[in-house]
């Protein structure tokens, strides 16, 4: 069984078609489907179903593909750390993200780390906090951008606390307030974010004992944003993601201390490749310089 087989399979798991696969390797969907069907003839059994709605992983696909991503994950660590010996810098890092670190902190940082060191490769995937658990937990990631807390089996590391603030329409009842309490909160529609990306609002509400009316789940926050400012509703989102909120729309503190804690989670952050912890610490002097 060769790497390149490995590879081939990983990355049309990752990307759920044959064809996208073959674009990002730079290969026929032809030699795609050929590399799958040698690598089922030496495991001796299916490990993609293939049908018009797409491919899925067979169980037994399923249960390889962990190892197979290990095997990948090591032989890239092992190529960089070569380099490194050789005083070179090469490798791929590759990040789970969620949109607000995606829109307020990876621009700025991987172009000025691309000016440092221009032969290495950052490689994204954004989700919501649920994608990036699950994607770090199968290798698809090097590590990922998280709420905590997190998953327990993962190695964390706490980045910035953003506070979490209620928003509402300038013509609600209750935008002359200072503080929205959580009394309030409990009589007002909510519009909240979708599940996996409301573990923060869904943490904050059970703290203080609060059975929100939820009128509309949303996957976009400038939608929440819209929907607040026709007075749909109320929202509370972290401060982050408000960069964009119009005139219109009042942000006031919630009673008490809410924040929501960033951070980047990894399985071992011992085990990374040297252009990953590269990367690790080039992003936390970004940060306290910022």
């Amino acid at each position: 069984m060769s790497l390149a087989k490995f590879e081939i399979f990983s990355t049309v798991v990752e990307l759920g078609s044959l064809t996208k696969a073959g674009e990002t390797l730079g290969l026929t969907q032809s030699a795609v489907s050929h590399a799958i069907a040698s690598l089922e003839s030496e495991c001796g059994f299916t490990i993609l179903n293939r049908s018009r709605s797409g491919i899925q992983l067979t169980s037994n696909g399923e249960r390889i593909l962990k190892y197979i991503r290990e095997i990948l994950k090591w032989n890239e660590e092992m190529f960089q750390e070569i380099a490194n010996i050789k005083g070179l810098e090469v490798g791929t890092v590759r990040i789970g993200t969620i949109s607000s670190v995606s829109i307020h902190w990876l621009p700025e940082i991987m172009k000025t780390f691309n000016e440092h060191h221009p032969s290495i490769e950052i490689k994204l995937m954004e989700g919501d906090y649920d994608d990036v658990e699950q994607w770090i937990s199968t290798g698809s990631v090097d590590f990922g951008f998280v709420s905590l807390p997190t998953l327990q089996q993962f190695e964390v590391m706490p980045l910035k606390k953003d506070r979490m603030l209620c928003i509402l329409s300038e013509d609600h009842l209750l935008a002359e307030q200072e503080e929205i309490s959580f009394a309030m909160i409990k009589e007002e529609p909510l519009i909240k974010s979708k599940k996996g990306s409301d573990n923060d609002l869904i943490r904050i509400l059970k703290e203080n004992n609060v059975t929100p009316h939820i009128k509309f789940e949303l996957s976009d926050d400038q939608a929440i944003i819209s929907m607040v400012e026709k007075g749909m509703g109320i929202s509370i989102l972290p401060e982050m993601v408000l960069h964009r909120v119009p005139n219109n729309v009042r942000m006031l503190a919630l009673e008490g201390e809410n924040y929501r804690t960033l951070g980047i989670a990894a399985t071992s952050f011992k085990s990374l490749a040297p252009a990953t912890k590269k990367f690790i610490d080039f992003l936390k002097s970004w940060l306290s310089a910022n």
